[in-house]
């Protein structure tokens, strides 16, 4: 097992991710990220000599069926599940305050 990652680094990561942090999230994620790195570590030293690479692990061609169009669901019954709608169209909050 590597040094447990400090706060600082944490807190670090977070500002890159533009995401705040309380001082216990810090503390809890510095333990979290240090063991996701010790198993990225360990998965490293697997030799994976002579295995050849995989595009898929399943091996029947799902992926590649025809791109047919179908009917999707009706509007009515959509806008039956969504938390708000009006005039047939979703309600959703502002994204972008006005000038």
């Amino acid at each position: 097992m590597a040094d447990q990652l400090t706060p600082e680094e944490v807190e670090h990561v977070a500002r890159l991710a533009r995401i705040a942090l309380t001082d216990r999230e810090k503390a809890l994620f510095a333990s979290q990220l240090t063991r996701v790195l010790d198993y990225a570590r360990d998965l490293a030293t697997i030799d994976t000599a002579g295995v050849p690479p995989t595009a898929h692990v399943d091996d029947r061609s799902t992926c590649e069926r025809a791109d047919e169009p179908a009917p999707g669901l009706a509007r009515e019954r959509v806008l039956e599940e969504a938390p708000a709608a009006l005039a047939g169209l979703f309600v959703v909050p502002r994204a972008i305050e006005p000038d």
